[in-house]
């Protein structure tokens, strides 16, 4: 038997453990299976640039439940975006991307693929299922659902998602202390999350919840007002520009700064229309997506702030690469290796589809199919956790 792994889109907290686990089930069913590893996700599926998993390797695999990263590497390859495919040299003009995909399978002779990434991965894998089942081919693919911003339906927590939003937190731990560098001290703290504001929100509430467990010395600048978050900004939450001026520079003559976690999402559509209109080009992905590297959402809400709040300083901190990129924390490694469980039990009864908790299922652990899945789930905003602390904070809806 022949396993392989591929995958893709952005790193999260969850890529290597995931192939670590695997391995290690697959191992105890089937000790003579043979491992390959597609490089760099669906560009190493095109190419057919894959290698395979040594001995030496395979044996060690618990090594990987501590890495962060991929071990076989990532790209943003879009099947389906023939154009794109042809623009970098991945297929050649008249190639159709998912049929040159699922050959390169039948000719590796891989009996299970195993797919990690978003919504867009396991969209991708979906169409090479159907190219697969035209060619009545019995391999099989399983894929494990991974993104840092949580927005995947209907997958009630994404694998890697409770580690980002740890590392989130403990990024601004640090940040926090650029208020004293200052008076009237303006920190923003741009947080991932294209559509979904869940990481925001999460990271903050998380942040919140470790400050409640500090010691403070009010007597000097250490007080706890001043490490306290005032704002938290995300795309499914309209945000009144003037009225949140008013109320942060009320704060800003209390306490002499403001914390504000912004979502990279939020005020997107109001930054591209600003772009658009002024002739600036807006970049976008392979998918479509703008890229919001490009835009800045931090340094134009910087920019928007500073004189209504009159701030002498503003610092604007991306905590993004340092939270996707950590090794995942427990509660991930306890649901990335339940997930690799279910995923090989099903590979094995010859199963495709996407392992994840079904949130229409009661957040039961179980084979989604994969036509169920889809991006863009918004985070729910009416959560009594989210509401509280938005109450706390003094931020209305």
């Amino acid at each position: 038997m022949k396993i392989a792994f591929l995958t893709a889109g952005g790193i999260a907290p969850c890529l290597s453990a995931s192939i670590g686990f695997l391995i290690q089930e697959h191992k105890a069913s089937n000790p003579n299976a043979d491992f390959i590893g597609y490089l760099h996700g669906y560009k190493g599926l095109l190419t057919g640039t894959s290698f395979p998993f040594p001995k030496d390797a395979l044996d060690s695999a618990e090594v990987l439940l501590s890495f962060g990263g991929s071990p076989i590497g990532n790209s943003r390859v879009k099947l389906t975006n023939g154009d794109n495919c042809i623009q970098h040299g991945l297929i050649r003009e008249g190639e159709d991307p998912v049929s040159i995909a699922g050959e390169q399978l039948l000719k590796d002779e891989v009996d299970i693929l195993h797919t990690l990434g978003g919504d867009d991965t396991n969209t991708m894998a979906a169409e090479i299922v159907k190219y697969l089942s035209s060619k009545n081919s019995k391999l099989i693919v399983v894929g494990l659902p991974k993104t840092v911003d949580n927005d995947v339906f209907p997958i009630y927590q994404s694998l890697g998602a409770a580690t980002a939003a740890e590392q989130t937190a403990k990024f601004f731990e640090n940040i926090a202390n650029e208020n004293t560098t200052s008076s009237r001290h303006l920190i923003i703290h741009e947080v991932m999350g294209r559509n979904c504001g869940w990481l925001t929100a999460a990271s903050a509430h998380r942040y919140r919840e470790k400050l409640s467990h500090r010691n403070f010395l009010p007597e000097l600048l250490i007080s706890k007002d001043r490490w306290d978050v005032d704002a938290v900004y995300i795309p499914e939450v309209e945000i009144d520009f003037e009225a949140e001026c008013r109320r942060l520079l009320d704060i800003m003559d209390k306490k002499d700064s403001i914390n504000v976690f912004l979502s990279e999402g939020a005020g997107t559509e109001t930054i591209v229309k600003e772009m658009e209109t002024s002739g600036k080009k807006v970049v976008r992905d392979a998918f479509g997506h703008v890229a919001l590297d490009t835009l800045n959402p931090g340094k134009w809400f910087a920019k928007q702030f500073q004189e209504k709040l009159n701030a002498d300083k503003v610092l604007v901190q991306k905590s993004g690469y340092f939270s996707r990129s950590a090794s995942p924390n427990k509660e991930d490694l306890d649901l990335i290796g339940r997930s690799a469980v279910h995923a090989v039990e099903s590979a094995l009864a010859g199963n495709s589809g996407v392992v994840g908790l079904d949130e229409e299922k009661n957040n039961e652990l179980g084979l989604i199919a994969f036509e169920r899945i889809k991006g863009g789930k918004p985070f729910n905003i009416h959560q009594d956790w989210f509401q509280k602390m938005l109450k706390e904070i003094g931020q209305t809806l």
